[in-house]
């Protein structure tokens, strides 16, 4: 088990709710603030949400999701109040949750007390530490009689992913050693330039001699080394005094403690002790560290964190056969599938890798035929057809994001640039609106913007992806046969999927589909929803319910009756016959490419000139489904386009290039784009999805330099040939037709752990019949073999998961036995480090 690859996949999702209880400014012209709030990695800012305007109880109800790229400590979200008129931020106070912690707050919201931001506190990454002593005799000055002499040499060896300070790191390293009598020695490193991964090579000596008083004399005893302390700074001239980044305190006195302490270990930086901070002697507001007063207010959060322990395909291979076997099961309600959304609570968990498993083994069509067939025949109104949150309408949720995502790009993208470029304002309610004379004005424009979504809409059938067409088709078919009396449920069954739950959501929250990347203000945020609104209301103009809907807002009114006409419907009827056509094939026009991510990023100069000057730029890219381009700013003519095909690789980039964090290069045959990216997360989304567009490119490399050609070498393998070939192999990713995210050993990774964490609701059924009947056999006649059939599905899926677990335990174990404290995968992050030293000790004598 411990030569088994498992890799370790981390997903985060988390809502920004609202905050209550704000400290009011100090001064009395605003007592209110605005306030918004970063979303970091540690220290490291990815996202921003907006600005909450003139309030101590903001609500910001932002969602963010994306694929952990790195190591972490904390998920922490800072608040800060924007002051326009003295044009700063001033942070506010902060939540910060655990790693270990995140999971046990899954899928609940919860308030979060809001602390206060601590300078000294806010520190993060890793530092080995090397130490070793010696021991001589001198004889002593004044009398005749010998001390022994302990040394001790101390080599900060490296540091890993120190803080930036104002996006700088200039540090080094401050070794102080205490001695018995309270005496104190510091030395200190040099400074290295421009990195957070810095190496020092200086060994930094601490005689015991150093603790003596003048006489060479200590008092009643032997002066002895009795705590190391080790402090990283940036080195910071221009502001004044230089910046704490972090310490480790390692307890020496004693033979015992000293024998005990790690010779080479990694340690989490600390915040700095109680003792070491500088003392304040002036009087601190309301709210902040060091007042009584600490009420700083709480943050609404939900969070819902997944890590994964991925094994190779072969373990799962028992529940992916379980899975696929599900399309032929009679009844379906019978099969594993139905078995696992009928146990799970949470629909859209397991629908997400039901869909990716099934999407991978072009199974997904008769999949969810199989289950809207069984959903709709246990219906008597066809007005409700998948009307509620079940597993075949969040299928169909997940399945319509990964195979359409492109086709909303294309129908979507141009008006939503339109809505943030114009910032035309939309309000139509008269209560919100100051003059309401502008009402009329705010319905002609959103008029506009309606009519604009609704032609791109229906005007984009032939457009529509054709595994979608065959979906819908499919949907249609079965509403059809259960309902044949009913003419519109061959419209309505499709309408609430497309309209009322890909078109509509999209609109609503642009940035969690990637049709944009701009900060949504409030104005612009009634717009969209006042439109998403209004579209949904499009959706039933082809159900029956449609000419009996009442107008929920007297305000809305004028706004639907200007699209409940003949033209309309007849546009949306012939819309969804064209999306629900088996004949419909997948049309694309190749000549209009699509925008599949776009933002602001620092480029290096490409040095067409040989003695150019190779300076740092920042740059608006864009990528298409044809090229990768880059101007000035966003909307500019673009000054280089770089079509797909000329790309040979897609690579990051080691920070010893540049002394810049974040950095991937973009090689070609002439030459290599290195570009920066915000932070790690927009880092590894631009290189996973430019690798995407380029894996098949037939000039594509097999080897590349992972750090770039600097001063006549290549700094990785200290070739002098600027033409040398790579000495690293090109990192690759499994091919797929339909998105980035499809990994299927990785869902049925997700699967097993939801079968573990329901397990005994699973035996419960297994072992009750009258629960089995009345829970998964819904069919309105049922027979012995149905409850044979099922029982069977259900111990076949308790004991795949139990297998799968047992050989999750043996990994564990073994990864825990040969897994070292102290090393770079487990750094010691004890404040107590000598209780952590002495289970070192003892685990090492009980070996012996």
């Amino acid at each position: 088990m411990a030569d088994v690859a498992v890799r370790v996949e981390e997903r985060l999702k988390i809502k920004i709710g609202e905050a209550k209880q704000l400290q009011p400014r100090s001064n009395l012209s605003s007592v209110a603030r605005d306030v918004y709030c970063t979303l970091s990695l540690d220290q490291e800012e990815i996202y921003r949400t907006k600005t909450a305007e003139k309030s101590l109880n903001p609500f910001f109800g932002e969602e963010y999701q994306f694929e952990v790229p790195r190591d972490f400590r904390f998920i922490s979200i800072y608040l800060f109040d924007r002051d326009k008129h003295l044009k700063q931020n001033k942070v506010l106070g902060k939540v910060a949750i655990k790693r270990e912690e995140l999971a046990s707050y899954n899928n609940k919201d919860h308030w979060f007390a809001i602390k206060a931001v601590d300078a000294d506190s806010e520190v993060q990454g890793k530092v080995n530490i090397e130490l070793k002593f010696t021991s001589s005799y001198q004889k002593n000055k004044t009398v005749t009689s010998y001390s022994r002499n302990d040394r001790l040499l101390v080599q900060v060896v490296k540091c890993l992913d120190l803080t930036l300070k104002n996006g700088a790191c200039d540090p080094y390293a401050v070794a102080c050693v205490t001695y018995t009598n309270r005496k104190t020695v510091s030395k200190r490193t040099k400074v290295r330039k421009k990195t957070t991964c810095p190496q020092f090579d200086e060994v930094l000596t601490f005689d015991g001699c150093e603790g003596r008083d003048k006489d060479g004399l200590c008092g009643d005893g032997e002066v002895e080394i009795c705590e190391l302390n080790v402090s990283i700074w940036h080195d910071a001239p221009g502001m004044g005094d230089d910046v704490f980044l972090g310490e480790v305190r390692v307890q020496l006195s004693g033979i015992q403690q000293q024998n005990a302490a790690p010779r080479n270990a990694w340690y989490f930086l600390q915040p700095r002790s109680a003792k070491n901070r500088p003392s304040f002697t002036y009087s601190t507001p309301p709210g902040t560290r060091l007042s009584k007063d600490n009420s700083l207010g709480s943050l609404r959060l939900q969070v819902q964190y997944n890590e994964d322990r991925v094994f190779p395909a072969e373990i799962y291979e028992s529940l992916r056969n379980l899975l696929l076997k599900s399309v032929q099961t009679k009844p379906i309600t019978s099969s594993a599938v139905y078995v696992l959304g009928e146990i799970i609570s949470s629909k859209m968990e397991i629908a997400q890798p039901l869909v990716r498993i099934f999407m991978h083994h072009g199974q997904i069509v008769p999949m969810i035929k199989a289950l809207a067939d069984a959903e709709i025949s246990m219906l008597t109104d066809p007005t409700t057809i998948f009307r509620g949150n079940t597993l075949v309408s969040k299928m169909m949720d997940e399945a319509m994001r990964l195979i359409g995502l492109q086709y909303l790009h294309k129908t979507l993208r141009p008006t939503i640039e339109l809505i943030f470029n114009e910032r035309k304002p939309c309000e139509i309610d008269p209560t919100r609106v100051r003059d309401s004379n502008t009402v009329q004005t705010n319905l002609n424009n959103l008029k506009t913007y309606v009519l604009k979504v609704f032609k791109a809409i229906t005007q984009s059938a032939v457009h529509c992806p054709a595994l979608m067409c065959q979906i819908f088709y499919n949907l249609k078919e079965c509403a059809m046969k259960h309902f044949p009396e009913n003419k519109e449920v061959r419209y309505s069954v499709i309408s609430g999927f497309i309209f009322l739950r890909f078109f509509a959501p999209a609109i609503l929250g642009p940035r969690l589909f990637d049709l944009t990347n701009e900060q949504i203000d409030n104005q612009i945020n009634r717009t969209l929803t006042l439109i998403s609104k209004t579209i949904q209301s499009l959706g039933n103009l082809v159900s029956c319910r449609s000419s009996q809907q009442v107008c929920k807002e007297e305000y809305m009114e004028s706004l639907y009756k200007e699209f409940y006409t003949e033209t309309h419907v007849t546009a949306v009827r012939q819309f969804l016959e064209i999306i629900s056509a088996i004949s419909n094939p997948e049309t694309r026009d190749n000549d209009t490419p699509v925008t599949l991510k776009e933002g602001l990023m620092i480029k290096r100069a490409q040095g067409r000139k040989r003695f150019g000057r190779k300076n740092f730029k920042q740059r608006y890219f864009k990528l298409t489904t044809h090229s990768l381009s880059y101007a000035k700013s966003r909307g500019k003519e673009a000054l280089c386009q770089i079509p797909l095909s000329n790309i040979l690789a897609v690579e990051r980039l080691t920070e010893k290039s540049f002394k810049m964090k974040n950095m991937f290069q973009i090689v070609q045959g002439e030459r290599t784009l290195y570009v920066q990216a915000a932070n790690c997360v927009e880092e590894k989304e631009w290189v996973d999805l430019l690798t995407k567009m380029c894996q098949t490119n037939q000039n594509r490399l097999n080897q590349y330099h992972p750090s770039a050609f600097i001063n006549g070498k290549w700094s990785c393998c200290e070739s002098l040939n600027e033409l040398a070939s790579g000495c690293s192999k090109v990192s690759s990713i499994d091919s797929n037709t339909f998105h980035m995210t499809l990994d299927p050993e990785r869902e049925l990774q997700r699967i097993h752990s939801l079968i573990i964490g329901h397990i005994k609701q699973l035996e419960i059924i297994m072992y009750q019949p009258d629960t089995l009947v009345k829970g998964i056999l819904q069919f309105k006649s049922y027979g012995l073999e149905d409850v044979k059939e099922c029982y069977v599905v259900l111990r076949e899926l308790r004991d795949v998961a139990l297998k799968i677990e047992a050989r999750h335990k043996t990994y564990m174990r073994t990864l825990a036995r040969d897994t070292k404290y102290g090393s770079l995968a487990a750094p010691i992050g004890d404040d107590n480090y000598l209780l952590a030293s002495r289970m070192n000790l003892d685990s090492l004598l009980l070996r012996r």
